[in-house]
């Protein structure tokens, strides 16, 4: 069972709300996952805090829910800083189970999504941290400010921008909650898309 499975059912249903052009870059992603025996992803934002971490679980749990077993999903940044609280709660309000580990400046989260599958560790870090693959992997950048100043992902077989906007610009508004809450729907529902086409392909 998918704990987040009321909100995998009703993303999925979203499909028409995704752009044919980031669509395209969504098989992008799914083309990839196809060609390769292990497919290993990283999702890549300055700061390694929301988006990145945000499209890190939701990949990882969108492969499991369709059954596609070769997908090992990372995270990093240019920069480490926290997996910010804020991101923390609105993938805790859609049903993920995600429990703080360590404490500190940097505290590491264990997540889970299934009562099937395993959980996996996530804590803000570096994309070419020794916890990431090094070689032969997507490079997935999730924000513009990362995709313009990081032109060259070492390691990396192939790069696709597929920027998100920001949910830290309303951090301390009355729009904050409902800004995270659309950033933590819309990444998932991409997510879902890219990885229910791969059987497709």
């Amino acid at each position: 069972m998918f704990f987040v499975e009321d909100t995998i059912k009703k993303l999925i249903t979203e499909f028409d709300r995704i752009s044919a052009e980031r669509r395209h870059l969504l098989e992008n992603l799914a083309t990839f996952c196809k060609s390769e025996r292990n497919a290993l992803l990283i999702f890549i934002c300055t700061h390694n805090s929301r988006r990145s971490h945000i499209a890190q679980i939701w990949a990882q749990t969108a492969s499991s829910y369709f059954n596609i077993e070769n997908v090992i999903a990372y995270s990093g940044g240019t920069e480490a800083t926290e997996f910010n609280h804020r991101a923390v709660n609105a993938m805790r309000k859609l049903g993920f189970g995600i429990e703080q580990k360590t404490t500190g400046e940097n505290p590491h989260y264990i997540i889970r999504y299934s009562d099937t599958y395993p959980s996996f560790e996530v804590f803000s870090k570096r994309y070419d941290d020794v916890e990431n693959s090094t070689t032969g992997f997507a490079a997935i950048m999730t924000c513009a400010h990362a995709d313009n100043n990081c032109p060259v992902v070492a390691g990396a077989s192939v790069r696709i921008s597929l920027p998100f906007d920001d949910p830290k610009d309303y951090d301390g508004t009355n729009l904050e909650s409902i800004k995270y809450h659309e950033r933590a729907h819309e990444i998932g529902r991409e997510m879902l898309y890219a990885f229910s086409q791969i059987k497709k392909l």
